[in-house]
This record gives C-alpha cells, structure tokens and sequence, in this order.
C-alpha cells in the first residue's frame, strides 16, 4: 500500500497479545497514532476482567482523542455464554457517546494476521493450532490456569501440530534467546510447534480501514453540508483532497475484503 495513511489523529486500544506486531508497526514507522494502550494479554477466557479492562482502556483513549481504533476480534475475543447477546460490540457501542470507535474486522487475534483462506492454505488442510507471538511470550497470562491435564485434552487434538505466523521476525531470534522456553512450553502441550513467516499487510489493511471508514463518512458529511450554489473552496478543497485520497487506498494493494469488512460503532 504505498500511499500511507496517517493515524495521528487516533488512540488504538489492543489487546496485548497483538503487542509484537504493533509496536513493530510503531517502530517501522507505519502505526503514527497518538498511543497506543494494551490491555492484559489473554483475558478472553476471564470475561469479566476483559470487559472492565476494556471499558478503563477506552475511556484512557479518550483523553487523547476522539477517535479510537479498537484491535479485539468478534467472534472468539468475548464469548458470554450466560448473555450470547452481549457481545464485545456491544461493549464498545456502549462507550462510543460523542465519539468515533471503529474495531477491525477479524474473529482473533490470528486472524488479525492471516485470513482463513491463508490460513487453510498454510495448514494444507490439517487441523492446526494457531499462535502468534504473544501466544509464546505471554504464555502465562493466554494459559492462566491451565494445568497439565487440560493442556492434554485441549492441544494434542491438532494432529498437524501448531504453527506460530510470525510477520516480525520473532522465531529465529526466540530461539537463539530462549531455546529452552520453547522446548518447555512444545513439551508441554505436546505438539510440535513450528514457525511460518508472513507479512503484516492483512493487519496494516486492517487498521487503515477503519481510517477509509472516517474519511467516507467525512465525505458523506461534507456533501450533505454543502450549500447548493456558494460552497466555500475550503469545503470544496477537503471534500476533493479526501475523495482523491480514498480513491488512491483503494486502488493500491491488499484484499479489498481485507481493508472494507469491519465494524464501526458510533452514537451522537
């Protein structure tokens, strides 16, 4: 995607367990927003402490801005079981009073990195355990409570072993650090754990979507605003700078689907 968006103007709220790839993307230049705050790696198993952390995180963001990117799958990141119509969308909704939250369109946080298309491709038709990075480096928080029993009914089911999609060159140096870490946390879920290298783009066309969204929603504003006849050149200069702008997004690389399916939650 060569024409890069900016994302100065916003706040993005993370779950920790993307920490890796998004401060890579701060590092690289790519993610300029005002903060970044993470909540707790692994809390989608502790829903109550998932939503309160949430909620504290959002409302930390908007101090800084009025436009908040939130990086939290949908379907598998908040499932209430006792309220399946109490959805993190819902939570989000929820604190969206005055100000615009977007959340990228992805179920988890490994589909943040690879689709399921890319991911079945990858797997070669095998069932597969997936992890990212911070699936390794905050083990002890993702598998809080989990003991050696349910570690053996859980991960030995994945007969073609777990494959971790690193797009930060995290692996190769992981183990030259910690070769012990990753033969303990193999050993213990009984699986082999194996690495495939991928890019960032699907997260980078992720987050500039939710920045696509304002701009379209800007423009559908400013043409609803515009007088009929005496239309300041302003008005005329930004609405045609934004158009210009979106056009050029979306003609430039990535999966459509990746950059335009995502949820957006606002009340006036």
């Amino acid at each position: 995607m060569e024409e890069q968006l900016s994302f100065k103007d916003y706040v993005i709220v993370s779950c920790g367990t993307l920490a890796p790839e998004l401060n890579y993307l701060r590092n690289q230049g790519f993610l300029d927003a005002k903060k970044i705050v993470y909540t707790t790696p692994g809390r989608h198993e502790v829903l109550k402490e998932l939503e309160s952390q949430l909620i504290q995180k959002i409302n930390t963001a908007k101090k800084h801005s009025k436009r908040i990117i939130i990086v939290y799958g949908g379907k598998f990141c908040y499932v209430n079981i006792d309220n399946p119509y109490r959805t993190i969308d819902t939570i989000i909704a929820e604190q969206a009073v005055g100000i615009s939250i977007s959340r990228i369109s992805a179920t988890h946080c490994m589909d943040m990195l690879a689709s399921e298309r890319q991911r079945d491709e990858i797997g070669g038709g095998k069932k597969i355990l997936w992890l990212t990075p911070g699936w390794i480096i905050y083990r002890d928080y993702v598998f809080q409570d989990w003991d050696k029993g349910k570690a053996n009914e859980n991960f030995p089911q994945h007969t073609g072993g777990a494959v971790l999609l690193d797009g930060i060159g995290f692996w190769d140096r992981y183990c030259q650090e910690h070769p012990e870490k990753i033969l303990e946390i193999s050993d213990w879920m009984g699986i082999e754990i194996r690495p495939h290298e991928i890019t960032l783009d699907r997260l980078k066309n992720l987050l500039a979507s939710c920045v696509v969204l304002d701009m379209e929603k800007e423009i559908a504003e400013l043409k609803e605003s515009l007088p009929a006849h005496s239309a300041k050149p302003s008005m005329i200069k930004r609405l045609e700078e934004l158009e210009e702008k979106v056009e050029k997004v979306k003609r430039q690389g990535g999966n459509p689907n990746d950059r335009h399916n995502f949820q957006k939650m606002k009340n006036e």
